[in-house]
């Protein structure tokens, strides 16, 4: 059994996703790997760009070992990624307030003499 570690590109989230595969193909001047599953009986085959694995061995504690220094890393990161979103969201709520206050304010204001809204008489 070989141990695969792949790069993803889509979601920022989960940079990357580790798995078992049976069996492998790779050629030197190809820039593909092709992995080969049995699925119902039937082989399938996936073409993954070399440039996206990270890891591909026999060694499956050394898999293991790095899938945790990744999955450690990816959780710590997270952590801050959340932290900060909820950093935004209540700058975002303090935001709103702030500017409605300041709109209903002038609202208030805008019958004045000074103010030259065309709207104040209709």
């Amino acid at each position: 059994m070989y141990y695969l570690i792949k790069k993803l590109q889509d979601n920022p989230q989960v940079c990357f996703i580790g798995f078992a595969v049976p069996k492998y193909i790779a050629v030197k001047n190809s820039e593909n790997i092709i992995l080969e599953f049995s699925k119902d009986g039937k082989t399938q085959r996936k073409w993954i760009k070399r440039e996206d694995i990270i890891l591909l061995t026999d060694d499956k504690k050394f898999f293991l070992q790095t899938m945790d220094k990744f999955k450690k890393v990816q959780e710590t990161q997270q952590k801050l990624v959340d932290e900060a979103r909820s950093k935004l969201d209540e700058s975002l709520g303090t935001f709103t307030e702030t500017v409605n206050a300041e709109l209903d304010d002038f609202q208030e204001l805008k019958s004045a003499d000074d103010i030259p809204c065309m709207l104040k008489d209709s």
